[in-house]
């Protein structure tokens, strides 16, 4: 066990890190939601209602949205442009994906290397660019997660104000998406 959480500090450190800010906003989301509730003379809910509600989808999307929105932009960026003494930036005349042989991939892959990286092909393409398709993914997930969410909160608040229900499509394009 002890050698479990020496070689997986990081990711467990990551994670501790992740949950404590996900509950941090949890609490906040749920004391600024009651406080929106009874400006507007409503019950407020409880705890449980709230982490569980459209609301609080909305806000954690949102917020992971325009995370991985940005990392996505910075690891495509990194790729193609340089800042001469960044420790995050290629040097300069090193721009671009670079070669199989620096990449380590293909034929150039060690023994030991994942499968993915020894193929070429396709496989060679997904391990190649892994990193931007997984940040790209979470970036578009959290978008349609949100556009759902709000979709579900829109129409709450539309039937508070006697107005008609908006479907997802005159969700996303609305101003308020």
């Amino acid at each position: 066990m002890r050698r479990f959480f020496r070689d997986q500090g990081l990711s467990i450190a990551f994670l501790i890190i992740f949950l404590a800010a996900l509950i941090g906003q949890s609490f906040a989301g749920y004391a600024n939601n009651n406080e929106e509730l009874q400006l507007h003379g409503l019950a407020t809910i409880g705890y449980w209602d709230f982490v569980t509600s459209s609301d609080f989808l909305v806000d954690v999307a949102e917020n992971w949205q325009s995370e991985f929105l940005q990392f996505f932009l910075f690891i495509f960026a990194t790729v193609w442009l340089v800042q001469r003494g960044s420790p995050e930036s290629k040097k300069p005349g090193d721009e671009g994906v670079g070669t199989d042989e620096e990449q380590l991939v293909g034929t150039h892959a060690r023994p030991d290397s994942p499968r993915w990286a020894r193929g070429g092909g396709p496989a060679g393409w997904v391990y190649s660019n892994s990193l931007l398709l997984v940040m790209g993914a979470i970036f578009l997930l959290s978008w349609f997660a949100q556009s759902l969410g709000g979709t579900t909160v829109a129409n709450e608040e539309n039937a508070q104000h006697g107005m008609p229900s908006e479907t997802w499509l005159q969700y996303v394009a609305s101003p308020e998406f």
